[in-house]
């Protein structure tokens, strides 16, 4: 049996893949379906896409997949027949080609057997997933969005709308899925016989999103066919107006897709406009926010004055730092209590007084 998971280091793969000369998409797919043996499906799809050298993260649950990969371009057709291959219902689903991609989006394959693709804390066994709203390709979407009794939602996390998102739409502002789901339930009530457009990155999200508001009694309820990244490939081959604005923030290598010129949001550190989303060079923090490039010099990478002083030091009194500290997946968010509002603050008082 062979060895189904990787087992070279992070820092060889990413080398590997920087001196790869041949070009590579970028490709995102899922599927809700019932995959009978997630394990032995997932083992089977592996040996398939390590002969490919596809890389990237992809995850498979009773309920479905759900896979954002990197391919060479020689090898596209035949991991994209491998993937139509492995089970009925994936024959001819639709793949998301990224908009704007040097092709070093990852280096390694991950592929993972959870318990949902989809984290949405529901355990309502009523409740259907593949009762979806209805499908809108750019032309519809755009065509629906102009009326006046449209409204339209954003199913990402607080930090992905805050670099780009569709013209006049609404933020449901969480850093998760499950938390966004009742949430916004509860912000459309009343609105029940709107017609209410949700949309995500590559459609997963708010496909699950739309079937959970139908079954909440939202009645024309609709979902942009996948996603953000579908809907401005199709509204430039098309000619058509594109209404999403900014950057499409991408949870891989390049964390965001530039779709328009337009700087929607601002520099965590210093507040000058901005839309670089990077992770704090400590180790001990690794924070994803917003950067622009002077702060990102002056602090060389990290997030504040005391990332800066510790990533700096010897690496054993950083590691003694570090030893017994929470270091979870952090985000800046909204909150007006947020360690990195005070050191903002001290960052553009120290800029001041120097």
């Amino acid at each position: 049996m062979p060895v189904l998971h990787n087992r070279i280091s992070n820092e060889e793969l990413k080398q590997r893949m920087l001196a790869e000369t041949e070009p590579r998409k970028t490709v995102s797919f899922y599927k809700y379906f019932n995959i009978a043996n997630p394990q032995e499906f997932r083992d089977n799809l592996w040996i398939a896409f390590e002969k490919l050298k596809v890389f990237g993260r992809i995850y498979i649950a009773h309920e479905g997949i759900n896979g954002q990969i990197s391919v060479p371009e020689s090898k596209y057709d035949a991991f994209r027949d491998a993937l139509y291959a492995a089970a009925p219902e994936l024959n001819g689903i639709r793949m998301n080609i990224a908009v704007d991609d040097d092709g070093k989006s990852f280096w390694v394959l991950r592929m993972k057997v959870r318990e949902k693709v989809v984290a949405d804390g529901i355990d309502d066994p009523t409740f259907d997933p593949s009762k979806t709203g209805k499908y809108l390709k750019a032309k519809d979407y755009n065509e629906l969005s102009a009326q006046p009794n449209t409204i339209i939602v954003d199913m990402r996390n607080h930090y992905e709308y805050e670099v780009g998102h569709f013209e006049n739409a609404i933020e449901v502002p969480s850093d998760t899925f499950r938390d966004q789901l009742p949430m916004a339930v509860d912000m459309l009530k009343g609105k029940e016989d709107q017609n209410i457009i949700m949309y995500c990155t590559g459609g997963i999200r708010c496909e699950k999103a739309s079937a959970y508001m139908l079954h909440n009694g939202f009645k024309n309820v609709f979902h942009v066919e996948g996603g953000i990244i579908e809907y401005t490939r199709k509204a430039k081959e098309q000619g058509l107006p594109v209404k999403f604005k900014g950057k499409n923030f991408v949870f891989d290598e390049r964390l965001g897709e530039r779709i328009t010129e337009d700087i929607l949001s601002e520099c965590h550190t210093c507040g000058k406009p901005c839309d670089t989303h990077t992770n704090c060079k400590n180790d001990g923090c690794h924070l994803l926010f917003i950067q622009c490039e002077d702060c990102a010099k002056t602090l060389e990478g990290c997030c504040s004055i005391e990332c800066k002083d510790e990533h700096n030091l010897p690496e054993e009194e950083q590691r003694a730092l570090r030893a017994g500290r929470e270091n979870g997946p952090k985000i800046f968010n909204k909150s007006k209590d947020h360690p990195l509002r005070k050191h903002r603050e001290q960052w553009k008082e120290e800029r001041k007084n120097s």
